[in-house]
């Protein structure tokens, strides 16, 4: 125990480690108000609270998405799975709404098919996490293969066509009207955000993320449960993208088996930015959110200013670059 408490302590979050983060999320917010368009009182429509907040709930899908791929980054894997499970999700729920198999009982038939659609996701993830772990396969291929095979279940259960919520009284509208409410999207976000902060920086299991990314060998030798933290790490990112699929399915009134077509770049690019070492080890939720909503602002403010979404992209692409490369001379 004496030789492996020095190498646990280690995997206690720095604060200094979400400092580049940070800086880059206030030069963005300083950026804002100074190139932000104003309504004809002056006042900026970057800092109105209808914007702040369409903000918030934009991101809170990539979002909740980044949680869980945190804890598959600090265990040194990856997930490129999540954007096909989303559109499994949007699909399984849409489906399950839009039929009439619980007359009179409205929140019931709305609650089984929320947890019917999470359940099969957190399914695809725990496959995922048990090929990893038990066949000993690269994540990176597991994972690759699942977005396929899953964009494939998606389009073949919905025979290539989007199932559409509508508008209407009926439970699958009222499903839409409660779940695309600003405050639920955004709440369930910093719900899930708070749960996986305590679960990575307070408890034994997050300690145990932590080791296997930093020291997968090592890990083996002190004896951690490795199929057990694997298997979880990739079940709970498969749950947390079936939820976000629930909230997308809402949000746009469908189930649509071409959803979430590169969500995991978008996930991955999240987490890296916000500090999270690619190889495993290191990384916070909190500096997955301070990158969640670096994307977000950066979106809203090339927006605003009618720039070309193709030139965002190219932003983007440079902004993943240097966050990489502040890893790196970190940790040199």
């Amino acid at each position: 125990m004496s030789a492996w408490g020095p190498t646990i302590a280690r995997f206690r979050p720095s604060r200094l480690f979400q400092v580049p983060s940070l800086i880059a999320l206030v030069v963005l917010v300083v950026m804002a108000a100074l190139t932000s368009p104003t309504t004809s009182d002056g006042s900026h429509i970057f800092f109105e609270i209808g914007n702040l907040t369409d903000i918030l709930r934009q991101v809170s899908v990539i979002g909740i998405i980044s949680l869980g791929m945190t804890l598959v980054i600090l265990t040194g894997g990856i997930d490129l799975s999540v954007g096909s499970v989303l559109a499994l999700s949007t699909a399984l729920v849409a489906s399950l709404l839009t039929r009439n198999w619980a007359p009179g009982a409205p929140a019931l038939q709305m609650t089984l098919a929320i947890a019917a659609a999470v359940l099969a996701c957190g399914l695809v993830g725990a496959l995922n996490g048990l090929v990893v772990a038990r066949l000993q396969v690269q994540p990176f291929i597991v994972t690759l293969a699942a977005m396929i095979g899953v964009r494939g279940l998606a389009k073949w259960f919905t025979a290539n066509e989007n199932i559409d919520i509508g508008f209407g009284k009926d439970v699958a509208a009222q499903f839409a009207d409660i779940f695309r409410d600003k405050t639920v999207v955004i709440g369930s976000y910093v719900a899930a955000a708070i749960l996986f902060w305590i679960l990575l920086s307070k408890t034994v299991f997050g300690r145990h993320v932590r080791a296997i990314g930093d020291n997968l060998t090592a890990s083996i030798y002190a004896g951690l449960p490795i199929l057990k933290t694997q298997l979880w790490v990739y079940s709970l990112t498969g749950l947390l993208a079936g939820f976000a699929g629930v909230l997308y399915a809402a949000e746009n009134h469908q189930g649509n088996p071409n959803a979430g077509i590169a969500y995991e770049l978008d996930a991955i690019a999240a987490v890296v930015i916000g500090g999270t070492r690619l190889s495993g080890g290191q990384g916070t939720i909190a500096g997955t959110i301070i990158g969640t909503l670096i994307m977000g602002v950066l979106t809203n403010i090339l927006r605003l200013n009618n720039i070309d979404s193709n030139v965002e992209m190219m932003i983007k692409a440079v902004i993943i670059v240097l966050a990489v490369a502040v890893q790196r001379k970190g940790r040199s």
